[in-house]
């Protein structure tokens, strides 16, 4: 039996100036709980698996509202799986970010990983103030260990100030494009991630185009934002070639 469950996130300040979750519910397989913020500078929420999910059929969404000044990190307590279901139909997962005037949004998810059999359909879409801040990271895992991959269909859409920042899709697996597991796509390797960071100081400076080791990429976009992508052998170097990025990213001094 499919699964039909949305989880809704909404940050805000309250009257001290401290981000509050006046919304925070979960459904189904994606339950939320307010975890501690290591770094100290906001509201984080973890989102915890309740059961095994997206199955075959399902059909998950997570909608996150941050409102002005608030300052949220949503992460996860482990990897996702999308794994087959008994009928054959594919999963979707939809992600809906909004992040207002002088906001901040680290979006922090653990893998997603696509076992063999699975199809699985997923959209982010996100909506910025013009001063709003933003990290996204996401990461796939082409198959479990030593099995091939599911077929994983997947766009991430983000508007700044109602103007397009980024629209970008990817196939992988069984029924995609001829080429996607190719030298100029994938070359065999089996995580690729892109790390998303808007940062209204990249106006005044904004980091250069440039290789990062031997697979990745960092770009500069249209707008203060730039967009790391990465491939790697595993998910343990996936990560650190992100967290290398993003340290540097944060750590760069702009004027």
């Amino acid at each position: 039996m499919s699964v039909r469950a949305t989880a809704r996130i909404t940050a805000a300040l309250d009257g001290r100036g401290v981000t509050s979750l006046p919304v925070l519910r979960g459904d189904g397989p994606l339950a939320l709980r307010r975890t501690r913020d290591t770094a100290g500078s906001g509201t984080r929420v973890t989102v915890v698996g309740a059961m095994s999910a997206p199955l075959g059929g399902d059909r998950l969404a997570i909608a996150a509202q941050v409102g002005e000044g608030a300052r949220l990190t949503v992460d996860s307590a482990a990897a996702t799986v999308a794994m087959p279901g008994p009928g054959g139909e594919p999963a979707t997962y939809d992600i809906e970010l909004n992040v207002g005037e002088r906001a901040e949004l680290r979006w922090l998810p653990e893998q997603l990983v696509s076992a063999h059999g699975s199809v699985l359909r997923m959209a982010t879409r996100v909506r910025l103030a013009p001063t709003a801040r933003l990290v996204l990271r996401e990461e796939q895992i082409l198959g479990r260990h030593a099995e091939g991959t599911g077929t994983l269909l997947g766009r991430l859409t983000v508007h700044r100030a109602g103007r397009p920042l980024v629209d970008q899709q990817m196939a992988y697996g069984p029924g995609s494009p001829g080429g996607w597991d190719g030298a100029a796509v994938l070359g065999g390797h089996r995580a690729v991630g892109q790390l998303l960071v808007v940062e209204p100081a990249f106006d005044e400076r904004r980091p250069e185009a440039r290789l990062l080791g031997e697979t990745a990429v960092l770009t500069p976009l249209a707008g203060p934002a730039v967009l790391v992508t990465a491939v790697a052998r595993d998910a343990r170097l996936l990560r650190r070639v992100l967290d290398e990025a993003l340290d540097e990213l944060l750590d760069a001094p702009v004027g």
